[in-house]
């Protein structure tokens, strides 16, 4: 580990990318094999989760660089504790998933608000979506404390700067096209 203290703008740039490739690549999947197009369309989902379809899931993943941004503000703060220790992949992991999900102030579905107040049950709200978003939690804790801790990969930053920008543009354009 090269650099347990990253800087404010880099730090953003870094999570911005992150977050927004695993959540893109985590979601088609969970796309595919969820069947999302199914599950969206049944009476119940519908009423709270837009179809697929509509032009403003296709942006989806163009306008994660706004929660990049609020993940940095978090983690800039944070940063010695999480980037300047042997596992703080995990402790990233473990703060994403005990604040992000589980501990949520609504009722957002698994988190302990959702499982008093919902009406879904709990088989339900701790199927596939779960998995998914436990696995992207995942994903980018662990890719940034990767990155962030190994700034002399450049060949990372490249690869992973690309595949943002292709990312952006397939929204983009998938969110004109629907």
């Amino acid at each position: 580990m090269s650099n347990p203290q990253p800087g404010f703008w880099g730090l953003t740039f870094k999570s911005i990318v992150a977050h927004t490739l695993t959540y893109f690549l985590v979601g088609l999947t969970a796309l595919t094999v969820l069947n999302y197009t199914e599950l969206y369309a049944r009476p119940d989902v519908a009423a709270y989760m837009r179809p697929t379809s509509d032009p403003i899931v296709a942006l989806g993943p163009a306008l994660q660089p706004i929660r990049g941004v609020l993940f940095a503000l978090v983690f800039y703060v944070l940063r010695e504790p999480l980037f300047g220790r042997k596992h703080g992949w995990l402790v990233i992991w473990l703060m994403l998933v005990v604040l992000g999900i589980f501990s949520t102030f609504g009722p957002a579905p698994a988190s302990v608000e959702g499982l008093i107040y919902l009406k879904a049950p709990l088989q339900e709200q701790l199927s596939g979506g779960v998995v998914e978003i436990l696995t992207q939690s995942l994903l980018f804790a662990a890719l940034l404390y990767y990155w962030v801790n190994h700034p002399e990969k450049r060949w990372l930053t490249w690869l992973l700067s690309v595949a943002f920008v292709l990312v952006m543009l397939m929204s983009i354009m998938g969110f004109f096209m629907a």
